[in-house]
């Protein structure tokens, strides 16, 4: 009798569901997202975050491109995608000079960001950088992966603020700005796709808004 009074007891005790590391709640831990995955490439969360790594860099790029479109349409009066063959474009450098140039320059950037995310704050080592007395500025001063922040990269103090010469993050601004970000970033790279469309009929940006 003591055995099944003890047992029946067992049975009747809730206890809390276990909380796993699942593909929904990995989802909802990243600003913008909300577990809409229907390719299932977030499934694994070591890729789903060299998937949001991605996103963040093509976003910020494509928000730079779409400014720098219609600002350079609307000064020079030229398609952005008939620019670089322009006879009355500036350029002090030959071609071939400058895709090397860049192509040096980008890949030593995108090699330190590749070892970076690997190897978190690697890159901010006295020895990872040829100017070792600014080694600091390129420390991760909010400890999230992509959002540096920090003196070098958030000077305005927009998602935190200095404190005797010390970076300190405002959580709650931080997580603000990170879902207007991703939200622009997303918007900005749908604009360059169309931007791609309405190159390939000859149109410009300004052109199809009548401008």
């Amino acid at each position: 009798m003591m055995m099944s009074a003890c047992a029946y007891t067992l049975t009747k005790i809730k206890t809390p569901p276990v909380k796993r590391l699942t593909e929904s709640n990995w989802f909802l831990r990243l600003p913008g997202d909300y577990g809409f995955d229907p390719l299932g490439l977030g499934k694994d969360p070591t890729f789903l975050k060299w998937y949001r790594e991605a996103e963040l860099i093509h976003g910020r790029w494509a928000m730079a491109v779409v400014v720098g479109i219609f600002v350079g349409q609307n000064w020079s009066g030229v398609a952005w995608f008939e620019a670089g063959a322009d006879p009355n474009a500036i350029a002090p450098f030959s071609f071939g000079s400058l895709l090397g140039t860049q192509l040096l320059l980008m890949g030593w950037v995108e090699s330190k960001r590749w070892v970076d995310f690997f190897n978190p704050d690697s890159q901010s080592m006295e020895w990872a950088t040829p100017w070792s007395k600014t080694a600091e500025n390129f420390a991760n001063a909010t400890g999230e992966q992509g959002y540096l922040g920090g003196k070098f990269f958030d000077p305005l103090g927009f998602a935190g603020t200095i404190q005797d010469g010390v970076y300190i993050p405002d959580t709650e601004k931080l997580e603000s700005f990170k879902l207007a970000e991703i939200k622009h970033a997303r918007i900005a790279m749908l604009a360059m796709l169309i931007f791609y469309f309405e190159a390939g009929q000859g149109k410009t940006p300004l052109g199809a808004l009548g401008l």
